[in-house]
């Protein structure tokens, strides 16, 4: 049994409480032991003596950019707003404070501020404090008042919600006898009222959550993303967890610092959300930070040490979170979601991979605006020739390199774009872990670094490039992390001068590669289930066919302008594709055959319709033949395919609307047959098809369709011999990210990106209009190359052979388009030719 002696210190009060504690880990030891509601009242005068960490700020000093940690603001209590029920255990309270010993003459505009209270603390505050009370707070957020044109107080407000929240009352009773001199007799003399009791959180398994609530939960982390700074002042930071329901749940969490996100190092850390939002997002429940939003995470191995890993000051964690703790790790050990080796060496680097790099920073260097050059090493050996890199002797912050003999100990890394910023923060000692790192062979040179530079070719260097897929990113290991006790333990073999040796400083360069800052908005996805890395355009094009490519690029342009000119006609037989010709050319098809006024001696039952010239004067007479197969009529399905001679385009798109199928036919030597082929050779509804000349055998006799049930456009191309066409788009896309620029058609799958059939496009102007308001929106008429949104794409390389000359070409496959209505086409996408 172990005995520890328990002294919560509120202001000049000391309250000694002796705890038997038994059977509680070590590390729940260091936590808070007496848990208390953070609202809490005084007997002593409001000249008592605050809590030494804390120091006091003036209300006239607040901005919404003070650094508020570790600071208090305090005043009297000069107005109490009733307390507002938001829903369960979800309240809101509005209260003002006025600082009574800043200058005499200064106005309620700058002495006076708006507080609001979120959650249990508004609750307590409703029940513990009344007007004309002495407030001092902490763990408040500033931000400004939408209300201080009206109500004439301060431009800010104060927000006080989560673990890092207190409050110190001194009641006005006692606040008027502050004269009088006091002796401090028993621990009585601190009250903790009824808002001093023990809580209770309770966490939602992620099976349980339903949208449109906030909740507490646990669970493992299986992805995350280093955080990204947003369009505004914030930071966003992304990630899926599960738990022992074997759920799946995104998190989005936002915040105003960088060090206010979960420190999270690994898959597989353990992670405590309090205060999150559940919301329904494309039909699966996710979760979002809330007000009073707070997170701790904890490294996920089984066996270490239950550390709990936060920036808060304040945090509620005991002997019960160790317990849950332990269980995760348990459960997510049993189900594999721990990686067994979650980094890997240098020692087992192989060229063209991505990995996880656990490191010592030794140098860094800028090398431009875009790029930054880190020098680290792990204490291992790679087998492979490294690049080194030349940057001035006084730009080089740190211990440039290793000895001499040691030469494959040393990495350069070249950390990209958005990365750069926090890179730039490192200090050379510490230790790091970089996410996604891309292991480069044979990288080209850096501009301006040219002369006196040796050939590296198949020497192999290190990127970090710009963006944050794959959970690509860096970070700053802590000095007791488990991840890092091994790499301490064998850096600390070699000596301070094999460290401090400067020997190996030599020349190497690579193009910086950038794929632009984070994207805000990411207008495709990726449908495939291809199990490769996403890579540069410049790599794609030094890599070459057959290959299965993921990227993400812009819209640089694409071609045809006129999208209606996107339309094709593809024959699956011979492979050939043709343009869908236009009515002015049909329509003169159709004028060319009402030249045939010969009869039709086919055997099938005919009605000949004498049409009035139009106008009388200038055009000769001409009949309009309807036949129908006498097969159908006895069988009372006459109505359902009609053979039409003589007529105009025009006319036989009116008939097409009040009949099924309408085939439009001549009669040379009076025998019926389909008209030229470059025509339609049938007509539904507003739909047209077309037959390819080089593979139809044309054919119509007395049998026509026996055994047919229901005829449509296969059927009816089958028995008149037809090999019917299909249609579909065809796009060429020029795309760009900042590696380069590349070519690719939008073919095979251009029906799933749209969102739209080819067919209905042929024949609907609602179709023909999403597709452009597509187009439109991954490339703004006007806009430059900043205000297109970026697309992940998978592409596909392949080879083609044009006069004995082949030529690598690239296709965009497996990718559809974000936020368009999606429509389902029965008919099959064209293949690749």
């Amino acid at each position: 049994m172990t005995s520890i002696s328990v002294i919560l210190v509120v202001d000049s009060s000391i309250v000694e409480n002796k705890r038997e504690i038994q059977g509680i880990s070590p590390c729940c030891l260091t936590q808070s032991i007496l848990e208390v509601m953070p609202v809490l009242v005084v007997k002593d005068g409001p000249g008592t003596q605050v809590p030494a960490q804390l120091q006091r700020i003036s209300i006239p000093l607040l901005s919404p950019t003070s650094d508020c940690t570790g600071k208090t603001v305090k005043g009297r209590v000069v107005h109490k707003g009733p307390l507002v029920s938001m829903g369960e255990d979800n309240y809101v309270l509005k209260t003002v404070i006025q600082e009574e010993d800043s200058q005499q003459n200064m106005s309620p505009e700058h002495s006076s501020i708006n507080i609001i209270l979120f959650g249990a603390l508004a609750k307590d505050y409703s029940e513990s404090v009344s007007q004309g009370d002495m407030l001092l707070v902490t763990g408040f957020t500033v931000g400004n008042s939408p209300t201080a044109q009206k109500d004439k107080l301060h431009a800010c407000n104060l927000q006080l919600a989560g673990d890092d929240a207190w409050m110190y009352v001194w009641p006005s009773t006692v606040s008027s006898r502050a004269s009088v001199p006091r002796k401090r007799t028993s621990p009585a003399s601190t009250e903790v009222t009824k808002a001093a009791k023990v809580v209770k959180y309770t966490y939602v398994p992620l099976s349980d959550l339903k949208p449109g609530v906030v909740v507490n939960v646990y669970a493992v982390v299986t992805f995350f993303k280093q955080p990204f700074r947003t369009k505004g002042t914030d930071y966003c930071s992304t990630l899926k967890i599960t738990d022992q329901s074997n759920k799946k749940v995104g998190c989005t969490i936002f915040c105003d610092k960088l060090e206010e996100h979960p420190k999270i190092f690994k898959m597989g850390d353990i992670i405590r959300l309090h205060r999150v939002k559940t919301q329904l997002f494309n039909g699966a429940i996710s979760l979002l930070t809330s007000h009073g939003f707070s997170v701790v995470t904890f490294d996920g191995m089984v066996g270490s040490p239950v550390v709990p890993r936060t920036s808060s000051g304040s945090f509620k964690f005991g002997e019960e979170d160790c317990q849950v703790v332990e269980a995760l790790r348990t459960w997510a050990a049993n189900q594999s979601l721990v990686p067994a080796e979650p980094c890997v060496p240098l020692s087992a680097v192989q060229p063209k991979t991505y990995f996880d790099l656990t490191c010592q920073l030794l140098a860094k260097a800028p090398v431009d605006s875009s790029c930054t050059l880190l020098k680290v090493w792990d204490g291992s050996k790679c087998p492979h020739p490294l690049l080194d890199v030349f940057v001035e002797p006084n730009t080089l912050e740190g211990s440039p390199t290793l000895s001499k003999d040691m030469a494959n100990l040393t990495a350069n890394v070249l950390v990209y774009d958005n990365h750069v910023e926090v890179a730039r923060q490192f200090k050379p000692g510490s230790y790091l872990r970089i996410y996604n790192l891309h292991a480069v062979p044979g990288a080209s040179r850096l501009p301006s670094n040219d002369s006196g530079q040796s050939d590296q070719t198949g020497h192999l260097g290190f990127h970090l490039h710009g963006g944050t897929s794959y959970g690509r990113g860096l970070r700053v290991l802590p000095e007791d992390s488990p991840d890092i006790l091994d790499l301490k333990r064998i850096l600390e073999t070699f000596s301070e001068s094999d460290i401090n040796d400067s020997s190996m400083f030599e020349v190497w360069s690579t193009p910086p590669e950038s794929f632009g800052t984070a994207p805000d908005e990411i207008a495709t996805e990726r449908t495939c289930d291809h199990t490769v890395e996403q890579v540069s355009l410049a790599e794609v094009k030094s890599r070459g066919p057959p290959q299965m490519f993921h990227i993400q690029a812009q819209l640089k342009s694409y071609q045809p302008q006129r999208l209606y000119q996107s339309l094709k006609l593809f024959c699956h037989k011979c492979k050939t594709i043709r343009d869908v010709p236009d009515d002015v050319t049909v329509g003169g098809l159709f004028s060319e055959a009402q030249k045939d006024v010969g009869p039709c001696n086919n055997g099938y039952w005919t009605l000949v319709l004498p049409l009035p010239r139009e106008p009388p004067s200038e055009s000769p007479s001409r009949t309009l033949t309807l036949l129908m197969s006498s097969q159908l009529m006895g069988k009372g399905k006459a109505k359902e395919l009609i053979f039409l001679k003589g007529a105009t385009l025009e006319e036989t798109c009116r008939i097409a609307s009040a009949y099924s199928n309408i085939v439009p036919v001549t009669s040379p030597q009076g025998t019926m047959t389909p008209m030229d082929l470059s025509a339609p050779f049938l007509f539904r509804g507003t739909k047209r098809y077309y037959g390819c000349k080089q593979c139809s055998q044309l054919k119509v006799g007395e049998s026509l369709g026996e055994g047919v049930e229901v005829w449509d456009e296969k059927s009816v191309a089958d028995a008149l011999g037809v090999q019917l066409l299909q249609y579909g788009l065809l796009m060429k896309l020029e795309l760009q990210d900042g590696t380069g620029s590349l070519e690719a058609l939008l073919w095979r799958d251009a029906e799933s990106f749209f969102h739209v059939s080819a067919e209905d496009a042929a024949a609907d102007q609602e179709a023909q209009d999403r597709v452009q308001e597509t187009m439109d929106r991954l490339c703004p008429p006007g806009s430059s190359t900043a205000e297109r949104p970026w697309m992940d794409l998978c592409l596909s390389a392949y080879t083609v052979e044009e006069n004995g000359q082949r030529r690598a070409c690239y296709q965009i496959c497996h990718t559809d388009t974000r936020g368009t209505n999606t429509h389902t086409h029965p008919h099959a996408t064209p293949s690749d030719t």
